[in-house]
């Protein structure tokens, strides 16, 4: 394919769900060429996932399935059989890089790990997504993004008040995974980089449990530092003692405001004018820094009751030059009206989809997204690619090496 920064890479993904696929759907969006490969009789298992929570998919495109997979095309093959293999090698030896979720074992078992792959392609990157890192005594085993990234990664305990049974759940699917996958891609990206400058290559490794530390870590510092966990308020606590412009605000049409103005007395006064309070710019309770963290309960007070005379769409149109940080607090379906996310290209259309674009963007430009592809829907175009005649694919097909 032609055009982004990774243009000519060809990525060669033995990967199945969410994680490590989406490493692959950031560098597809970034320009390389992805060919996944599939088992031979179902293709990757998240093909199967329609049901998440109330939601139920019908028929194609599958949401599940494109999200982690725009951009690539698609190879069935059966690992299991030495002929198989064999393609798989082969494939690998044209590749940049080789991405894999497979666990040791099933490295082992499928011939795929780093040594092998090597000796085939000597300066293929070699890229690992893993659930708990690639060192230690549960270096093997596997996990998902509730298990290693949410659960045992910091954020679910954080992230869920006292006082609440159970924990608080991940937003949606993938959560984790998506943030992980592009941690694993960033990596690829540096290890191209060192092999085109030095000539030496790499192995990259990224985990679900090291990505969930990762998004936690300043938090994990605190608590270091302090030694003792830090818990999320409860709902409906405005956020900050000390600052009645940090903190959430309810609207009439029971939606709500995000102010996060860490300096608030450099703001205070533009707030007034905006809530068409401007006498309380005046008041000396709210004179300084120090008065307004004395009497921040009254301001927060003041500041409940005027916004809850409003809607959120009338109090962004209201506040849209009010200079301090604030946001609407939207969901999963109201910011897909957001102005500024359109006018980004946050969302862009894939096919009959519209889907999200991986966040770095290049020259101010938002990357060409394409559909996922259907199941081994390139077998033949790849094979053909690799100087295989249709006598040899025939052969193969009949072995059930591919599909």
């Amino acid at each position: 394919m032609s055009g982004g920064p990774l243009a000519g890479i060809t990525v060669l993904e033995v990967a199945m769900y969410g994680f490590v696929p989406s490493a692959g759907a950031v560098l597809a969006d970034w320009g390389a060429d992805v060919v996944k490969v599939e088992h031979a009789s179902g293709g990757d298992p998240q093909r199967g996932l329609r049901r998440v929570g109330p939601f139920t998919v019908e028929g194609d495109p599958n949401p599940n399935v494109e999200h982690a997979n725009r951009g690539k095309r698609s190879i069935g093959i059966d690992m299991s059989v030495p002929e198989g293999r064999e393609v798989v090698r082969e494939l690998a030896k044209g590749a940049d890089v080789f991405l894999t979720s497979f666990l040791p074992s099933a490295r082992t078992k499928f011939g795929i790990d780093v040594d092998d792959i090597r000796a085939v392609n000597p300066g293929i990157v070699y890229a690992r997504g893993s659930a708990l890192g690639p060192r230690g005594t549960e270096s093997a085993r596997g996990g998902y993004d509730m298990t290693a990234f949410w659960c045992r990664g910091g954020i679910a305990a954080t992230i869920t008040p006292e006082g609440i049974d159970g924990l608080i759940q991940p937003p949606g699917p993938a959560f984790g995974d998506t943030i992980s996958g592009t941690n694993l891609a960033g990596g690829i990206a540096a290890a191209l980089l060192k092999r085109e400058r030095t000539g030496e290559t790499s192995v990259v490794d990224v985990s679900l449990l090291g990505s969930g530390l990762w998004a936690l870590g300043h938090t994990i510092a605190l608590s270091a530092s302090q030694q003792q966990p830090m818990r999320a308020p409860r709902p409906g606590v405005h956020g900050a003692p000390t600052n009645p412009l940090s903190g959430l605000y309810a609207t009439s049409d029971q939606r709500y405001l995000s102010f996060v103005m860490l300096q608030p007395a450099k703001f205070w006064a533009d707030v007034c004018r905006h809530i068409d309070r401007p006498e309380l710019a005046e008041d000396p309770r709210f004179a300084d820094a120090d008065s307004i963290a004395e009497h921040t309960a009254e301001a927060v007070a003041i500041l409940r009751e005027v916004i809850g005379t409003r809607t959120l769409a009338e109090w962004t149109e209201r506040l849209a030059t009010l200079a301090g940080p604030w946001a609407p607090v939207q969901d999963s379906l109201q910011l897909q009206s957001d102005a500024q996310i359109r006018a980004n290209d946050y969302l862009l259309p894939a096919g009959e989809l519209e889907l999200v674009s991986s966040p770095v963007q290049f020259d101010v430009a938002p990357p060409q997204l394409r559909p996922g592809p259907e199941f081994a829907a390139q077998t033949e175009e790849i094979l053909l690619e690799l100087g295989l005649d249709w006598d040899r694919i025939i052969t193969l097909k009949t072995a059930g090496a591919v599909t």
